[in-house]
Formats: C-alpha cells, sequence, structure tokens
C-alpha cells in the first residue's frame, strides 16, 4: 500500500477533474480558452472550431467512424502523449457515447440494430476507458456532455424537470464519483450570462468538492482555490432552480 498521508498535505486544487454540461450551444466548448497552461482537446465531436487562433491549444482529431480503434490508440503511451500539457479536456462524451453505439450496430448480425451485450459491454468499455484517464493523466482532465432533460415526480407528489448529463445512467454515476466538480452550463435568455451550476439538488445534477463556489460565470470556472464554505441545507427542487437562474444573470457573455 501507498504511505499514509496527513490531510493538511491534500492539495485540493492539483490534478482537478471536471465535467460540465448542457444544452449544445451553450459555451462548453468555448469554456476550454478559459483554462491556464498548455492544453490539448480530444475532439469527440468536431466543435474545436470554435477555438480557432488560440495559442496554447492543441487539438487531437477523432475518426467517428471508428471510435474503439481511436480510443486504444489515444491511451496507447497516454502519459507519453500529455508530456508538456497543463489540461487535458475529452469534447464531449455524449457524442462519443452515441457514435460507440452505431459502430457496434454496423458490427451487429442484421448491421444496424444494437444486441443486448452492446449494453453491458458499455458499461464497462466507458468505465475502463474514464478510469485510465482520470487515474493515469497526471494533469487537469475536463470532461464535455450534453445535457438530458426528464420530468421527476417526487414523494411528495412535487413534478419538476431534472437535469443531468447525457450519458446513459449505468455510466454516469460512476463517472460523476470519480470527479471533482461536476457543472451544469446556462445561458441566462435575458442577458445572455453564461454561468455554471455548481451546487447539486433533486433537480439539477452538480457538486463541487474542490472550494465552496455554488455557481459561478463561466470565465472563472477554473479559478480555484477559494475558501471552502460549510454546505447549507438543501433548497426544493424549484428553488433551487431559481436561484441557480439568478446567478447565471450575474455572469457577462464574454
Amino acid at each position: 500500500m501507498q504511505p499514509i498521508k496527513h490531510a493538511s498535505s491534500i492539495n485540493r486544487t492539483a490534478n482537478w477533474r471536471v465535467l460540465i454540461y448542457g444544452k449544445p450551444g451553450v459555451g462548453k466548448t468555448s469554456a476550454i480558452r478559459n483554462l491556464r497552461g498548455k492544453t490539448l482537446v480530444l475532439d469527440l465531436d468536431d466543435s474545436s472550431k470554435v477555438l480557432a487562433g488560440l495559442p496554447d491549444i492543441d487539438v487531437q482529431p477523432f475518426n467517428r467512424q471508428h471510435p474503439s480503434d481511436e480510443w486504444k490508440d489515444f491511451l496507447t503511451g497516454l502519459r507519453a502523449r500529455l508530456e508538456g500539457y497543463d489540461n487535458l479536456v475529452i469534447d464531449n462524451v455524449s457524442a462519443f457515447e452515441k457514435d460507440w453505439f452505431i459502430e457496434q450496430g454496423r458490427n451487429s448480425k442484421n448491421g444496424i440494430r444494437n444486441e443486448l451485450q452492446d449494453y453491458s459491454g458499455w458499461t464497462n468499455y466507458f468505465a475502463r476507458i474514464m478510469t485510465t484517464i482520470f487515474m493515469d493523466a497526471p494533469i487537469n482532465v475536463l470532461v464535455t456532455a450534453w445535457e438530458n432533460t426528464r420530468d421527476v415526480t417526487a414523494e411528495s407528489g412535487q413534478s419538476f424537470s431534472q437535469y443531468a448529463p447525457a450519458i446513459r445512467d449505468s455510466v454516469r454515476d460512476g463517472l460523476l464519483g470519480l470527479t471533482d466538480v461536476v457543472g451544469r452550463v446556462m445561458v441566462n435568455p435575458k442577458t445572455g450570462g453564461r454561468g455554471v451550476i455548481l451546487d447539486g439538488s433533486d433537480a439539477i445534477f452538480a457538486k463541487n468538492r474542490i472550494d465552496g463556489r455554488k455557481s459561478t460565470a463561466i470565465e472563472k470556472l477554473f479559478e480555484f482555490g477559494g475558501e471552502v464554505s460549510e454546505p447549507s441545507d438543501r433548497e426544493s427542487p424549484v428553488r433551487s432552480v431559481g436561484h441557480d437562474e439568478a446567478a447565471v444573470s450575474k455572469s457577462k457573455q464574454s
């Protein structure tokens, strides 16, 4: 076993793991420009054009027709591949999930439809990939995903919309468990300001175990290291969403 270390020696902001999610077009890929240092982007959904001209960002193209082979190549010698970089971005896992199932469908008996074993296979396959990245990448890791919305009825009978990263439930919770920060990216329709909700509730999948922020302007998302505040009692889903939207209105569009 590794040597025991005192909690006072733990650096909360070293090699963080962050996942942000939101509707297409809310600025998830654009948020990469706010990362400090040199960044490598694994472009899983061909959205890297918004990063054109930025001097400290390199983009690794990804062949969406053959995602399994592409991931095998990328993970081979991962540490050597990441040498000289401060950040790795996986953009975005929702697109990768869709492409992987399409690939498996092409390899099925009828050449179209996914077979039952594909779903259990995806759970194990995705877990291996993300665990390898999170455990072996000696730098910061940012993961992006689309947003999934579903209607939920609480035990009290109250109905509300629930927002979560758009990946299958079987892999989502495991990924979020490995992640230090999970944030929902929102755009205020009145101001156009973009913000990130970091405080989880029954309505929103979110968490922040690095610092005490509950929401932030997207430009300041990666400015970790503030004082940790005591967690407050969770609000009801309706009140929480209202509070979150108010916080986003304070963010100004870059």
